[in-house]
């Protein structure tokens, strides 16, 4: 199975947040697209959970909080062994950077909406 899907961390129902423009945007985008949230919810046909489901066929991690908050979720992502991970603003993580590399997943300190607006995604 190829990995092709996109897992926005940090998801949010609030359009005002980066995160739900994020998910809109990667869905127009044609992007597959799992999230998860402190709060279940949806955004643009998207489920937000809040369980670290085990998917195996996540392409993309894209963080969307800041690095205390991600400690839960370094060693659930570095399990799923995503292509790469994208931290986008006020996201930045140079430890779990770090691990990643280790582990040939290639990171990124990005804005996942200008990746996808610039073609660059």
């Amino acid at each position: 199975m190829s990995k092709e899907t996109t897992l926005v961390i940090g998801a949010s129902e609030n359009p005002d947040r980066y995160s739900n423009m994020a998910i809109k945007s990667l869905v127009q985008h044609n992007k597959k697209v799992k999230a998860i949230g402190l709060r279940n919810g949806n955004v643009a046909g998207v489920q937000i959970i809040k369980e670290k489901e085990g998917f195996n066929d996540i392409h993309t991690v894209t963080l969307y909080m800041n690095d205390k908050n991600q400690e839960q979720y370094e060693d659930y992502i570095l399990g799923l062994k995503p292509e790469r991970i994208i931290f986008n603003p006020g996201a930045e993580n140079s430890r779990l950077a770090a691990k990643a590399r280790e582990q040939n997943i290639k990171t990124m300190n990005a804005c996942t909406l200008v990746l996808l607006s610039t073609g660059q995604y």
